[in-house]
């Protein structure tokens, strides 16, 4: 599964075209290397984001092409959390 859309179906980024735009930014790294938006995920990947004042690590648990709401927080774990 692409990394954006990864981001947008597990609900980290709302919306896909915002996902899009922080990888292609240089802001997401998959296993500690820079991600574009279009890069294939696997299960077990730890994605890195770096939002304004904060950067998150997450493993990816599942792939699921589409969920709901419930269901989403299900798709990934978050490793840590530190604000800059």
């Amino acid at each position: 599964m692409r990394l954006d859309k990864f981001l947008k179906v597990s609900r980290i980024i709302k919306r896909r075209t915002l996902a899009k735009e922080v990888a292609d930014n240089g802001r997401i790294e998959i296993n500690r290397r820079i991600a574009k938006s279009s890069t294939k995920l696997d299960i077990d990947d730890i994605i890195t984001i770096s939002f304004g004042n904060k950067i998150v690590e997450i493993k990816v648990l599942k792939l699921l092409d589409s969920t709901k709401k419930e269901d989403a927080q299900n798709m990934f774990e978050i490793i840590n959390e530190k604000r800059l």
